[in-house]
């Protein structure tokens, strides 16, 4: 009986192995023949980027209701955006994978296949149903899933369990980056950022781990700044300060299908290709947490480092 459930689980892995491969392959051929097609599609015009029908058309947004301390909040500035104006669920919980999807795709133009893509990986990372089951934002926030140390906008969980509260010092050092025309982000600047943030993380964070896939994880979170926000400082600041999305803003993405993968991962490697030595590509190795394991590591010294921090 036991030979035959072990049997039964190994089968279950490959089987599942092979579905994995075969819809990324899916995945990635659709947001090539999307990329195809949006060079060839007028773009939307300016003032018309959100359809009508949807949330922020005509850049009038929802009512922004900051968030209560029972609401569930994430390490993502852009959705915890979303649930303060009533775009998605304002208490941040139950939420549909697909109906995430949806919510994303309409308000910042990111192609479908980035809003399948992205939810349906937090829903495999938490073992759950990407068609059936829902989410609260905050289980985002699990260490090493999404969220990882030597974000931009976020102090380490070592030192801040409660990764939906924003790091004003951080974002005052991003903001304050921006060389380019009329206060804009560039390429370079997020570079610069980076490499200074991943040194300060590594040196003051004993615990401290970032694998090549969150430091392109990282670069990517980065890159919407200068794609959906067109690096323009003063509507980044509002979105990352109060989370909240700017009266009359709309996605600085015109193309009718949306950021693609194709197009976005020019920017990403753009970005991380400019990171410094040892704070670039390769490096430390951190492994995705259990999502059950969320909040408890490493939680001994944080007022002390907090401490230090604000020192």
């Amino acid at each position: 009986m036991l030979f035959f459930k072990a049997l039964s689980r190994i089968f279950g892995a490959i089987s599942g192995f092979f579905t994995g491969i075969a819809n990324n392959i899916f995945v990635f051929s659709w947001d090539f023949s999307l990329f195809l097609l949006n060079l060839v599609s007028f773009k939307r015009k300016v003032g018309e980027v959100t359809l009508k029908g949807n949330a922020g058309y005509g850049g009038k947004w929802p009512e922004y209701i900051p968030p209560k301390e029972t609401d569930s909040r994430s390490a993502c500035p852009a959705l915890n955006a979303m649930a303060n104006h009533g775009i998605i669920p304002r208490d941040g919980r139950n939420i549909p994978y697909k109906g995430l999807s949806a919510a994303i795709r309409k308000t910042y133009n990111f192609a479908p296949t980035f809003c399948y893509f992205v939810p349906k990986y937090m829903a495999d990372l938490l073992t759950r149903d990407h068609n059936r089951d829902t989410i609260n934002l905050h289980d985002i926030s699990v260490h090493n899933g999404i969220e990882h140390d030597a974000s931009l906008t976020r102090h380490d969980v070592y030192f801040q369990p409660d990764q939906s509260k924003p790091a004003l010092d951080l974002i005052e050092d991003l903001l304050a980056a921006a060389t380019g025309p009329n206060n804009t982000l560039t390429p370079h600047d997020l570079s610069v950022i980076s490499t200074r943030r991943r040194r300060e993380a590594r040196a003051n964070n004993s615990s401290f781990t970032l694998s090549t896939f969150h430091k392109l994880f990282g670069s990517s979170n980065s890159s919407t700044l200068l794609t959906i926000f067109g690096g323009r400082v003063n509507d980044i600041e509002v979105l990352l300060k109060e989370e909240r999305i700017p009266d009359g803003w709309e996605s600085r993405v015109r193309d009718p299908f949306g950021l693609t993968f194709a197009k976005f991962n020019s920017t990403v490697f753009r970005v991380e290709l400019g990171i410094d030595g040892s704070s670039g590509l390769g490096g430390d190795y951190g492994h995705p947490t259990d999502g059950k394991a969320y909040g408890r590591s490493n939680q001994n010294s944080h007022d002390e480092k907090m401490k230090e921090i604000s020192e």
